[in-house]
């Protein structure tokens, strides 16, 4: 009996949390071969990414055009990479923007129409979020993916209405840490606040000075008993190391990859809006969430977003758990003003419990989503 062709995936992934999940899902298929772009994790399963992945990992509609020549030379690269590699299947992961393209451009070219005539097929994880904002892309989704692993159940109805095959897969961080649930302070003379300013420069860059005036500010009205600490990305490293060098009180700087050990010593953490407010949120960690934008891309997104919050577990539960202050109410007054209210110890409590009401929304019971989407693409 001939041996069954090896199943070969272009994958691609254009953040930290992609890049982790890419390496997970790589995991579950030891038997399929690999090619595409990736960062750090993916590459220590195996893969040689074809470009720096940190190439991508641009968000805010300024932002993205002052990039604008990079990421058109990085999707002809890709198309041509997936041209040459010829794969049975191209998965993309997150960076919506960045895979539109590619598939849009493959699709539109004679050499990946013929690609397509043969069976290849087009896979995304992390479904745009339609349902805060530009609801429209559900249907273009549809007319670019054979197939898009969601999240949450609440998620699919928005897809499957245009005929897209959507999957609900549970939320991938949690298949590392839900067994991590923070554990009891450690006792000491000091407590730790937990800055995260984000994996991509830009917003590094605008929450770093936000992150001083609020250690300062700490500093100087008499609380002796916080120290501070920041988990840094490879690619944001040597810019934190070098801000925070005229801190009045030096944070302790930690690897990404450590960073689950630091958060589970942390007292509050005040973080950018995105994946790491999941992470805390499943490890019952209190957390403020913040986020500074240019002033255009601010102006446009209070015109476009259709929710009353951005973090997922104030979505899930579908009330304020974590304070959020985002655009002009990004401000260290705000902050600390939530600060002292968080650390009271009936409403910190109140926070934890709140968070636990969501354990049960963040994974499938029929398994981890890397395993899921893995047994998906190998019945493809």
């Amino acid at each position: 009996m001939p041996n069954k062709k090896k199943l070969r995936i272009f994958i691609i992934a254009g953040e930290v949390s992609g890049d982790a999940l890419g390496a997970r899902v790589m995991r579950q298929m030891p038997n399929a071969e690999f090619v595409g772009v990736g960062g750090c994790e993916m590459a220590a399963a195996g893969l040689q990414s074809i470009f720096p992945m940190s190439d991508l990992s641009v968000m805010g509609i300024i932002e993205v055009l002052s990039h604008a020549r990079t990421l058109t030379r990085h999707i002809s690269e890709t198309v041509n990479a997936i041209i040459q590699a010829r794969p049975d299947i191209v998965l993309t992961i997150d960076s919506p923007g960045f895979a539109r393209s590619v598939i849009k451009k493959l699709r539109g070219c004679h050499a990946g129409q013929e690609l397509i005539a043969a069976g290849l097929r087009f896979h995304h994880i992390v479904a745009p979020q339609v349902w805060a904002w530009r609801s429209k892309r559900a249907k273009k989704f549809a007319t670019l993916f054979d197939k898009l692993y969601a999240f949450f159940d609440f998620e699919v109805p928005y897809f499957t209405k245009y005929g897209l095959d959507t999957v609900a897969v549970g939320h991938p961080i949690a298949e590392n840490i839900l067994d991590k649930k923070q554990s009891d302070i450690v006792q000491s003379s000091y407590k730790i606040i937990t800055f995260v300013p984000g994996s991509r420069m830009s917003e590094v860059r605008r929450l770093m000075p936000l992150f001083k005036t609020v250690a300062e500010t700490i500093n100087s009205c008499g609380y002796m008993n916080y120290r501070f600490a920041i988990p840094v990305v490879e690619t944001t490293e040597g810019y934190v190391r070098n801000a925070i060098k005229d801190w009045a009180v030096q944070p302790e700087i930690v690897k990404a990859t450590s960073r689950y050990d630091l958060y589970q010593r942390t007292y509050v953490a005040i973080v950018a809006s995105g994946t790491v407010s999941a992470e805390l949120a499943m490890l019952h960690i209190p957390t403020i969430v913040t986020y500074k934008m240019n002033r255009i891309t601010t102006l446009i997104g209070r015109l476009l977003i259709k929710v009353q919050w951005v973090s997922l577990v104030n979505i899930l539960l579908n009330k304020t758990v974590y304070p959020e202050f985002l655009g002009g109410d990004a401000t260290a007054d705000n902050i600390i003003n939530a600060l002292d209210n968080i650390v009271l110890p009936a409403n910190r409590n109140k926070m934890i419990a709140d968070l636990k009401q969501a354990d049960n929304l963040w994974m499938r019971p029929d398994g981890a989503p890397s395993k899921l989407i893995a047994r998906s693409l190998l019945a493809n």
